[in-house]
């Protein structure tokens, strides 16, 4: 992430979704003012989601979806909706655009009925209208410009409340508050930089008018007597809550990233409550942990090598059968599984977070994540979820 943009998962998504040639590349071009998609005369030119993170006015940043036609043909042209369809999962706004010449069909009708189903918010956009008008109905046409600007608007009208208003940590702190930072530089640490969650971390902190300070596990004990003044609060990586517990004092609040990432963009209660299944894991058992990112995997990987081993330690060396996702990919029907375990979601927006764990309830599968799970399995996940009495609760 450059210091300068918003991250993409914290920006609208906004997908286009249609027919083949009903002009939705095109509509997505004279929406952005930009050639984001190829465009052609002929059916099926966009094979695969297209994606641009850029300013939308009046919006502001947002991310643009353009999607295969929903009437692609073939195995490979199933492959391609299936595609598209996916996209709804993470789609905020979706613009549905109809060839005016030919109207509305059964798909469309269908599509229409899902995005209510999904409670996603939609236009329905007549394109073409310089050679045909559909009454009643927003028209536009791609090729002359009409109508766009009114599409434009109608857009920032539906996406404005899906804006995430909520705050990583600023609702747990106070003007002129210290909080403590602490992040492991190990082998599976990116180089040079520091991960999205903790960024958005130190940058909540800043805008509360607090300070924060950051250290790695090693560094703690001095930073703490060096402060003079107690910190408001500690948080911490993950992989870390055994050794930094036993560092910071019980008066002293301690938390982790993962936990406050699940509170922001997930179900905390949740994933509070889902973390008591690691207790019950049988022999056999099926458990998914998954990660919305697609990094490189290093040997002291969290998801892939440390997790895995914590669990069959946790359950006293069981052979439970772990599956990995990564990045987009995510099982629609997790009922085989006894439990999922997901990462703090930072690559994700909102919606597609709050689907993956709609997936999990819709299936009856306790569900958790990374730092609830840590925590449960260090004995300290109690004393992590202090300052949210609600998740609190789900432990009772």
């Amino acid at each position: 992430m450059s210091l300068n943009s918003r991250p993409s998962a914290e920006r609208v998504h906004i997908g286009f979704f249609g027919m083949r040639n009903a002009g939705k590349s095109s509509i997505v071009n004279a929406v952005t003012g930009q050639n984001v998609a190829i465009v052609s005369d002929f059916a099926g030119t966009t094979t695969d989601p297209v994606k641009k993170t850029m300013e939308l006015l009046p919006l502001g940043p947002v991310v643009i979806i353009d999607t295969p036609g929903l009437d692609d043909e073939g195995e490979l042209g199933a492959m391609r909706v299936k595609r598209a369809m996916r996209e709804l999962n993470r789609t905020d706004v979706a613009v549905v655009v109809v060839d005016a010449q030919k109207g509305e069909n059964e798909q469309i009708k269908k599509l229409v009925q899902l995005l209510g189903q999904k409670e996603i918010p939609y236009i329905l956009v007549y394109n073409k209208c310089d050679l045909a008008h559909a009454e009643g109905k927003l028209c536009v046409s791609a090729k002359t410009g009409e109508g766009i600007e009114q599409l434009k608007a109608e857009i920032a009208r539906l996406a404005a409340p899906k804006q995430n208003t909520k705050r990583v940590v600023a609702d747990l702190i106070e003007k002129g508050d210290f909080v403590v930072l602490v992040t492991p530089i190990d082998e599976s640490a990116p180089k040079g930089r520091l991960i999205l969650p903790q960024q958005q971390t130190i940058r909540d902190i800043l805008d509360s008018g607090a300070s924060s300070i950051v250290c790695q596990p090693e560094e703690l004990a001095d930073t703490l007597k060096t402060l003079g003044k107690k910190p408001k609060l500690v948080i911490t990586d993950s992989q870390a809550f055994g050794r930094v517990s036993k560092i910071v004092p019980e008066d002293i609040t301690l938390t982790s990233f993962s936990i406050l990432f699940v509170r922001y963009k997930g179900d905390l209660n949740f994933a509070a409550r889902g973390a008591a299944q690691l207790d019950k894991l049988q022999n056999g058992d099926r458990v998914l942990i998954s990660e919305g990112c697609t990094h490189h995997r290093q040997c002291g990987d969290i998801g892939t090598v440390k997790l895995p081993a914590l669990i069959r330690k946790h359950t006293g060396g069981k052979e439970i059968r772990i599956d990995f996702t990564s990045g987009g990919d995510f099982p629609e029907d997790v009922s085989g599984y006894k439990l999922i375990i997901h990462c703090g979601g930072c690559m994700l927006n909102e919606r597609e977070m709050l689907w993956r764990t709609r997936c999990a309830m819709d299936a009856n599968v306790p569900m958790t994540n990374y730092g609830v799970a840590i925590a449960h399995m260090n004995g300290i996940l109690r004393r992590s979820l202090a300052p949210f009495p609600e998740a609190l609760k789900e432990l009772d």
